[in-house]
């Protein structure tokens, strides 16, 4: 709870470091359904959510999102990646996160 209080707002800066990126994914991974959709929900509306799928390390923020979402917020993520499908395929870091992408459509 502490953790995912210190994190709101700051998921998306964060999310582009390697180390905090990992303490993001585990709050994922880890947190409870409500902490869960906290998370996700402030990726889901991020500005530069397209620098986080093109990101080193905030693509696979962004995955495990994916991974972890419930239904809704999981539709809500791949709806506001699909149109960039294209794109992403020319950026090393973001062909996992097309791919990932493509296997749930």
């Amino acid at each position: 709870e502490k953790i995912i209080r210190a994190l709101r707002g700051r998921i998306c800066t964060l999310s582009q470091h390697k180390f905090a990126s990992n303490v993001i994914e585990r709050c994922v991974l880890l947190g409870s359904r409500q902490q869960r959709a906290l998370v996700i929900q402030e990726v889901i509306q991020e500005i530069a959510f397209v620098d986080m799928m093109k990101d080193q390390f905030a693509n696979y923020v962004v995955q495990r999102c994916i991974d972890m979402a419930e239904p809704s917020q999981r539709k809500a993520l791949i709806y506001k990646i699909r149109p960039h499908l294209p794109t992403m395929k020319k950026y090393t870091y973001a062909k996992h996160l097309a791919n990932k992408v493509q296997n749930f459509c």
